[in-house]
Protein backbone atom coordinates (compact mmCIF):
# COMPACT_ATOMS: atom_id res chain seq x y z
CA UNK A 1 0.00 0.00 0.00
CA UNK A 2 1.51 3.41 -0.76
CA UNK A 3 1.65 5.70 2.53
CA UNK A 4 -1.47 8.02 1.56
CA UNK A 5 -3.10 4.14 1.51
CA UNK A 6 -1.29 3.37 4.68
CA UNK A 7 -2.69 0.16 6.59
CA UNK A 8 -5.41 0.75 9.02
CA UNK A 9 -3.80 -0.83 11.66
CA UNK A 10 -0.94 1.94 11.88
CA UNK A 11 -3.49 4.39 12.98
CA UNK A 12 -4.05 2.03 16.25
CA UNK A 13 -0.09 1.71 16.72
CA UNK A 14 0.68 1.35 20.38
CA UNK A 15 3.91 2.73 20.07
CA UNK A 16 7.38 2.04 21.05
CA UNK A 17 9.35 -0.72 19.05
CA UNK A 18 8.53 -4.38 17.54
CA UNK A 19 5.31 -2.59 15.96
CA UNK A 20 5.46 -3.85 11.81
CA UNK A 21 4.20 -1.37 9.40
CA UNK A 22 3.60 -4.22 7.21
CA UNK A 23 0.48 -4.57 5.99
CA UNK A 24 -1.81 -7.72 4.96
CA UNK A 25 -2.54 -6.05 1.81
CA UNK A 26 1.09 -6.21 0.71
CA UNK A 27 1.40 -10.16 0.99
CA UNK A 28 2.72 -12.02 -2.00
CA UNK A 29 -0.76 -13.58 -2.12
CA UNK A 30 -2.62 -10.15 -3.30
CA UNK A 31 0.08 -8.68 -5.43
CA UNK A 32 -1.73 -6.68 -7.96
CA UNK A 33 -4.87 -5.39 -6.01
CA UNK A 34 -6.33 -2.10 -7.29
CA UNK A 35 -6.91 0.37 -4.43
CA UNK A 36 -10.17 -0.23 -4.45
CA UNK A 37 -9.51 -3.74 -3.92
CA UNK A 38 -6.92 -3.17 -0.97
CA UNK A 39 -9.81 -0.75 0.46
CA UNK A 40 -12.07 -3.90 0.62
CA UNK A 41 -9.40 -6.35 1.83
CA UNK A 42 -8.91 -3.71 4.70
CA UNK A 43 -12.45 -3.64 5.47
CA UNK A 44 -12.68 -7.22 5.99
CA UNK A 45 -9.85 -7.54 8.39
CA UNK A 46 -10.06 -8.13 12.19
CA UNK A 47 -7.37 -6.99 14.71
CA UNK A 48 -7.03 -9.15 17.97
CA UNK A 49 -4.82 -8.38 20.67
CA UNK A 50 -3.21 -11.39 23.30
CA UNK A 51 -2.09 -11.71 26.33
CA UNK A 52 1.79 -13.24 26.82
CA UNK A 53 1.20 -16.57 27.19
CA UNK A 54 -2.42 -16.94 25.42
CA UNK A 55 -2.91 -19.98 22.28
CA UNK A 56 -3.64 -18.15 19.33
CA UNK A 57 -4.41 -21.69 17.64
CA UNK A 58 -3.97 -25.46 18.60
CA UNK A 59 -2.37 -28.36 16.85
CA UNK A 60 -5.01 -29.96 15.40
CA UNK A 61 -8.03 -27.40 14.75
CA UNK A 62 -9.08 -26.45 11.77
CA UNK A 63 -7.87 -23.81 10.56
CA UNK A 64 -9.88 -20.74 9.84
CA UNK A 65 -7.61 -17.75 10.01
CA UNK A 66 -5.00 -16.09 8.03
CA UNK A 67 -3.01 -13.17 9.86
CA UNK A 68 -0.05 -10.97 10.62
CA UNK A 69 1.58 -10.57 13.40
CA UNK A 70 1.82 -6.80 13.96
CA UNK A 71 3.74 -6.94 17.24
CA UNK A 72 5.01 -9.26 19.55
CA UNK A 73 6.21 -12.51 18.92
CA UNK A 74 4.19 -16.06 19.19
CA UNK A 75 6.75 -19.57 19.43
CA UNK A 76 5.57 -22.63 17.28
CA UNK A 77 5.38 -25.60 18.52
CA UNK A 78 4.56 -29.41 17.97
CA UNK A 79 3.14 -32.23 20.22
CA UNK A 80 4.86 -34.96 18.78
CA UNK A 81 2.96 -38.96 19.77
CA UNK A 82 5.02 -39.89 22.90
CA UNK A 83 4.12 -36.59 24.28
CA UNK A 84 7.12 -34.61 23.65
CA UNK A 85 6.82 -30.69 22.51
CA UNK A 86 9.29 -29.74 19.96
CA UNK A 87 9.42 -25.83 19.58
CA UNK A 88 9.82 -25.22 15.87
CA UNK A 89 10.18 -21.91 15.02
CA UNK A 90 9.87 -17.95 17.17
CA UNK A 91 7.73 -15.49 14.28
CA UNK A 92 8.00 -11.68 14.80
CA UNK A 93 6.15 -8.52 13.44
CA UNK A 94 6.26 -8.72 10.10
CA UNK A 95 5.15 -12.24 10.13
CA UNK A 96 2.32 -14.27 9.09
CA UNK A 97 0.40 -17.47 9.77
CA UNK A 98 -2.27 -19.75 8.33
CA UNK A 99 -1.41 -19.00 4.43
CA UNK A 100 -2.46 -22.67 3.90
CA UNK A 101 -6.25 -22.08 4.82
CA UNK A 102 -6.32 -20.46 0.83
CA UNK A 103 -5.60 -24.04 -0.41
CA UNK A 104 -8.06 -26.06 0.85
CA UNK A 105 -11.43 -23.45 1.27
CA UNK A 106 -13.78 -26.51 1.69
CA UNK A 107 -12.45 -28.95 3.81
CA UNK A 108 -10.37 -27.44 6.30
CA UNK A 109 -6.84 -27.94 6.59
CA UNK A 110 -5.78 -28.73 10.27
CA UNK A 111 -2.94 -26.44 12.02
CA UNK A 112 -0.18 -28.65 12.09
CA UNK A 113 1.27 -26.53 15.06
CA UNK A 114 0.12 -24.79 18.11
CA UNK A 115 0.85 -21.18 18.08
CA UNK A 116 1.09 -19.17 21.33
CA UNK A 117 2.36 -15.80 23.06
CA UNK A 118 5.78 -15.11 24.10
CA UNK A 119 4.64 -11.42 24.98
CA UNK A 120 1.58 -9.30 24.45
CA UNK A 121 0.89 -9.93 20.61
CA UNK A 122 -1.54 -7.44 18.23
CA UNK A 123 -2.28 -9.43 14.74
CA UNK A 124 -4.43 -8.32 11.83
CA UNK A 125 -5.82 -10.82 9.43
CA UNK A 126 -9.17 -12.68 8.04
CA UNK A 127 -11.46 -15.46 8.54
CA UNK A 128 -12.26 -18.22 6.13
CA UNK A 129 -15.70 -17.03 6.12
CA UNK A 130 -15.01 -13.33 5.72
CA UNK A 131 -12.29 -13.72 2.95
CA UNK A 132 -14.66 -16.26 1.28
CA UNK A 133 -17.61 -13.04 1.43
CA UNK A 134 -15.25 -10.63 0.00
CA UNK A 135 -14.47 -13.02 -3.10
CA UNK A 136 -18.76 -13.51 -3.73
CA UNK A 137 -18.59 -9.60 -3.75
CA UNK A 138 -14.92 -8.84 -5.78
CA UNK A 139 -14.24 -12.53 -7.58
CA UNK A 140 -11.15 -10.09 -8.89
CA UNK A 141 -9.40 -10.25 -5.75
CA UNK A 142 -10.02 -13.98 -5.81
CA UNK A 143 -8.92 -14.51 -9.37
CA UNK A 144 -5.66 -12.12 -8.41
CA UNK A 145 -5.06 -14.32 -5.37
CA UNK A 146 -5.04 -17.60 -7.59
CA UNK A 147 -2.42 -16.01 -10.23
CA UNK A 148 -0.40 -15.11 -7.49
CA UNK A 149 -0.11 -18.90 -6.51
CA UNK A 150 0.10 -20.50 -8.96
CA UNK A 151 2.94 -18.07 -9.74
CA UNK A 152 4.14 -18.81 -6.70
CA UNK A 153 3.83 -22.77 -6.89
CA UNK A 154 5.92 -22.65 -10.70
CA UNK A 155 8.72 -20.52 -8.67
CA UNK A 156 9.07 -23.11 -6.40
CA UNK A 157 8.94 -26.11 -8.94
CA UNK A 158 11.66 -24.72 -10.52
CA UNK A 159 13.89 -23.98 -7.59
CA UNK A 160 12.91 -27.27 -6.57
CA UNK A 161 14.43 -29.01 -10.09
CA UNK A 162 17.16 -26.62 -10.31
CA UNK A 163 18.50 -28.47 -6.74
CA UNK A 164 17.40 -32.00 -8.14
CA UNK A 165 19.33 -31.36 -11.08
CA UNK A 166 22.04 -30.40 -8.81
CA UNK A 167 21.70 -33.85 -7.10
CA UNK A 168 21.50 -35.67 -10.20
CA UNK A 169 24.64 -34.36 -11.58
CA UNK A 170 26.43 -35.24 -8.07
CA UNK A 171 25.40 -38.75 -8.33
CA UNK A 172 25.66 -39.35 -12.39
CA UNK A 173 28.95 -38.08 -11.52
CA UNK A 174 29.76 -40.23 -8.99
CA UNK A 175 28.67 -43.38 -10.91
CA UNK A 176 30.41 -42.61 -13.76
CA UNK A 177 33.63 -42.37 -11.79
CA UNK A 178 33.10 -46.06 -9.55
CA UNK A 179 32.30 -47.67 -13.03
CA UNK A 180 35.58 -46.04 -14.81
CA UNK A 181 37.25 -47.44 -11.84
CA UNK A 182 35.66 -50.90 -11.67
CA UNK A 183 35.42 -51.45 -15.80
CA UNK A 184 37.87 -48.98 -16.86
CA UNK A 185 41.46 -48.05 -16.18
CA UNK A 186 43.92 -45.48 -14.99
CA UNK A 187 44.35 -42.43 -17.43
CA UNK A 188 46.33 -39.31 -17.48
CA UNK A 189 46.23 -36.99 -14.47
CA UNK A 190 44.33 -39.06 -12.17
CA UNK A 191 41.73 -39.47 -15.08
CA UNK A 192 39.66 -43.21 -15.87
CA UNK A 193 38.94 -44.27 -18.84
CA UNK A 194 36.28 -46.33 -19.82
CA UNK A 195 35.79 -48.13 -23.22
CA UNK A 196 32.42 -49.95 -22.42
CA UNK A 197 29.80 -48.24 -24.01
CA UNK A 198 27.00 -46.83 -21.84
CA UNK A 199 23.86 -45.45 -23.31
CA UNK A 200 21.65 -42.41 -22.18
CA UNK A 201 18.98 -45.30 -20.65
CA UNK A 202 21.52 -47.35 -19.14
CA UNK A 203 22.75 -44.63 -17.44
CA UNK A 204 19.33 -43.26 -16.28
CA UNK A 205 18.99 -46.77 -14.69
CA UNK A 206 21.75 -46.67 -13.01
CA UNK A 207 20.76 -43.30 -11.09
CA UNK A 208 16.94 -43.55 -11.86
CA UNK A 209 16.43 -40.64 -13.77
CA UNK A 210 14.78 -39.96 -17.19
CA UNK A 211 17.09 -40.63 -20.18
CA UNK A 212 16.33 -36.43 -20.97
CA UNK A 213 17.38 -35.23 -17.60
CA UNK A 214 20.54 -37.64 -18.06
CA UNK A 215 21.38 -36.06 -20.94
CA UNK A 216 21.08 -32.80 -19.82
CA UNK A 217 23.56 -33.58 -17.30
CA UNK A 218 26.03 -34.80 -19.39
CA UNK A 219 26.43 -31.93 -21.08
CA UNK A 220 26.70 -30.16 -18.30
CA UNK A 221 29.56 -32.69 -17.01
CA UNK A 222 31.05 -32.09 -20.57
CA UNK A 223 30.85 -28.30 -20.08
CA UNK A 224 32.34 -28.70 -16.34
CA UNK A 225 35.34 -30.71 -17.56
CA UNK A 226 34.60 -33.48 -15.13
CA UNK A 227 33.79 -35.65 -18.22
CA UNK A 228 35.03 -36.09 -21.82
CA UNK A 229 34.05 -38.28 -24.78
CA UNK A 230 35.33 -39.83 -28.09
CA UNK A 231 33.67 -41.91 -29.83
CA UNK A 232 32.99 -44.86 -27.30
CA UNK A 233 35.39 -43.83 -25.11
CA UNK A 234 34.37 -41.85 -22.33
CA UNK A 235 36.88 -40.29 -19.71
CA UNK A 236 36.03 -38.95 -16.03
CA UNK A 237 38.40 -36.95 -14.14
CA UNK A 238 39.02 -38.30 -10.68
CA UNK A 239 37.33 -36.07 -7.81
CA UNK A 240 40.76 -34.41 -7.01
CA UNK A 241 41.30 -33.66 -10.57
CA UNK A 242 37.25 -32.26 -11.42
CA UNK A 243 37.20 -28.91 -12.48
CA UNK A 244 34.98 -26.55 -10.03
CA UNK A 245 31.58 -26.45 -10.97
Amino acid sequence: MTEDDSCPCNAAAPGGQGWSRFCVGEMWIFSGLSREELASLAGSLTRRAFEAGETVFRQGEPAQHIFLIKSGRIRLSRLMENGTELILDIRKPGDYLGEYILSDMESGFPYPVTASCVEKVVTCGFSKASFEGMILKHPLVGLTVIRNMAGRIANLTERIEAMSQTHLEEKLYGVLLNVAREHGRKGSEGSYVLEMPLTHEDLGFLVGAHRVSVTRIMKRLKETGRVTHDGRTLVVRGEADALPH
